[in-house]
């Protein structure tokens, strides 16, 4: 079975989240998904790309309801 690395949170990311007032969004949101926004903002080619991938991140944790780009209803857990 594969796993997904592990990403390690930029200290750019971490600042954005700080200064955006999402951190609870951030640390509400399941692991996959945290590590896949910070893959994903990693592997952006340039600085531009880069602050793009971490204001939509931003954006998407502020709104709710989204994952990258895509509509993602929270789960509800009925125990």
């Amino acid at each position: 079975m594969a796993k997904r690395p592990v990403h390690p949170m930029p200290a750019d990311v971490a600042a954005a989240l700080g200064d955006g007032g999402v951190e609870a969004d951030y640390a509400a949101r399941p692991h996959y998904q945290r590590n896949d926004y910070v893959g994903w903002i990693g592997r952006a080619k340039g600085d531009e790309t880069r602050r793009k991938r971490i204001g939509q991140m931003v954006d998407e944790l502020r709104r709710g309801g989204v994952y990258m780009g895509m509509d993602h209803a929270p789960r509800v857990c009925t125990q």
